[in-house]
């Protein structure tokens, strides 16, 4: 906001090859903007080769009431690229919001004022024109049936992988709150016509508010740029990516919008999952103490199932943490917390993070009695086929979380988890697959639930290859020094 305390709004046009209807799309916006808005119009010409620069400089002479900015690309940067140059001027400058407006008239600069509502009544982060929410409208603008057609197969199948409810994702008609553009990694993004489609997954995935409103269709005799089947490949092909970055499976820097602490680490549970197969393996009313419980959803999951919890952590729980007691400290030192109170021991996703797991199970199993504690253990299983696939490609991508966390120090097979345990004491007694959390890419419907179910059959044929994550029970033992000071005092005893 500026002292006048009215927004800042920037009307940005796109343009290329835009001389036979820039002047019209600037003569369209309303200068009832000019009353309600503090109000600037940025035209980016994206390095044409034809008028589009002259005629948005002669507009801008001719309209010296209105406050306009005319650039020119010195080389063209794309339908994306451009866009990267629009908003960047918006963070830049401190405006509020920025509309998109397309320089050859394609989405109508009329209907600003009505899209801006929600963003100003505080609703929305980005505001989208939507040309499918009314039925048949867009048919009868003049969209053409191949476009027609493309747009509901692309936003179908996008919306089910994505777990959202758009009626389009290929409108470019769009207006953003700027702080909210600030936070997504846009510059990322391709220079190509799929931008606005990773731009929609980055403020998905960022659980930013997206609503639509509907408006009006017009085709008339613009030349359009967009080659239709590399744009439908390229909009599933990123789209997959990030089904498969939300999984853990491939990441994706420009789909990582998450926090930057441990709260990235969510609940999964509802569905077949580490989380839930602990919680589930947990009886009512135990003692419980969750070692590396990251934000504590377990933990709390736990706690209302009558469990007598505590924690253990280098972060504090998020919120108030009730009756869980918590200890703060980095699990690579040793120990300040003691586990002989609790019946169950949970190790859930964290031991693939440390250091030196062995000299941690070590100084672990000194805690130990003769008195038989279970421990459930989960671990990502680095054996998983499309880990296998993508290491024959020549990938191995590291990310924020999933197999390949940045943080894991030690990944494991079955084979090695097993001989981990075994080495330091521990009696298995369960062993099983994971799958892996489709619902966290897919959202909670039919084809996560189909993914999952395909996924657990396939466990049954081979935990190894199909498998995500690693579940084991086990039981405890003490120690040799412990085993052999009992037995030293149980000598010391008058026999019978």
């Amino acid at each position: 906001m500026k002292a006048s305390g009215r927004p800042r709004v920037l009307i940005f046009v796109v343009a290329y090859r835009a001389e036979t209807t820039l002047a019209r799309v600037l003569d369209r916006i309303p200068s009832s903007l000019l009353e309600s808005y503090e109000c600037e119009v940025l035209v980016v010409d994206d390095a044409s080769m034809d008028r589009t620069f002259v005629i948005g400089r002669t507009w801008q002479a001719a309209h010296p009431e209105r406050r306009v900015t005319v650039l020119r690309n010195e080389y063209n940067q794309g339908y994306g690229g451009n866009q990267k140059v629009g908003y960047r001027y918006a963070i830049r400058e401190g405006f509020d919001h920025v509309a998109m407006v397309h320089g050859d008239g394609q989405y109508p600069p009329e209907e600003l004022p009505r899209l801006l509502g929600p963003l100003m009544k505080g609703e929305a982060d980005v505001v989208l024109g939507s040309r499918m929410l009314e039925a048949g409208q867009a048919r009868k603008g003049g969209m053409p049936l191949y476009k027609w057609l493309g747009n509901r197969v692309l936003t179908t199948m996008q919306n089910a992988l994505l777990g959202s409810r758009l009626s389009e994702f290929h409108s470019g008609y769009r207006i953003y709150r700027v702080a909210a553009l600030a936070r997504v990694p846009f510059t990322l993004n391709t220079n190509d016509f799929h931008f606005d489609t990773e731009i929609l997954i980055q403020f998905l995935n960022a659980g930013l508010r997206i609503v639509e409103m509907p408006i009006p269709t017009y085709y008339g005799d613009e030349i359009c740029y967009v080659n239709g089947l590399k744009y439908a490949r390229d909009v599933t092909h990123v789209t997959l990516q990030n089904v498969a970055h939300r999984m853990g499976i491939l990441y994706q820097r420009r789909f990582d919008v998450g926090p930057s602490d441990n709260t990235h680490y969510t609940l999964k549970k509802g569905y077949p999952s580490s989380h839930s197969m602990a919680i589930d393996a947990v009886p009512a009313h135990t003692s419980v103490i969750d070692l590396g419980a990251g934000p504590g959803g377990v933990a709390k999951a736990l706690a209302e199932k009558g469990c007598q919890v505590a924690v253990v952590d280098r972060h504090p729980l998020p919120g108030d943490a009730g009756e869980i007691r918590v200890f703060l400290q980095d699990l690579d030192d040793p120990p300040d917390f003691d586990t002989k109170p609790y019946q169950r021991i949970l190790l859930l996703d964290m031991i693939e993070h440390l250091r030196d797991p062995e000299l941690f199970l070590q100084r672990l199993r000194r805690q130990f009695t003769h008195e038989t504690k279970i421990v459930i253990i989960t671990t990502a299983n680095v054996a998983f086929l499309p880990e296998r696939l993508m290491l024959f490609a020549g990938q191995f991508n590291y990310g924020k979380m999933g197999i390949l966390d940045v943080t894991h120090t030690r990944l494991f097979t079955f084979r090695s988890l097993r001989r981990l345990l075994r080495d330091h004491g521990f009696r298995i007694k369960a062993i099983r697959g994971v799958p892996a959390p489709f619902p966290r890419a897919f959202g909670d419907g039919p084809l996560a639930r189909a993914a999952l179910a395909v996924n657990q059959a396939l466990i049954g044929l081979s935990k190894t290859l199909f498998a995500y994550q690693i579940f084991v029970e086990a039981e405890t033992t003490p120690d040799a020094d412990f085993v052999l000071e009992t037995s030293k005092a149980a000598s010391q005893e008058p026999q019978p």
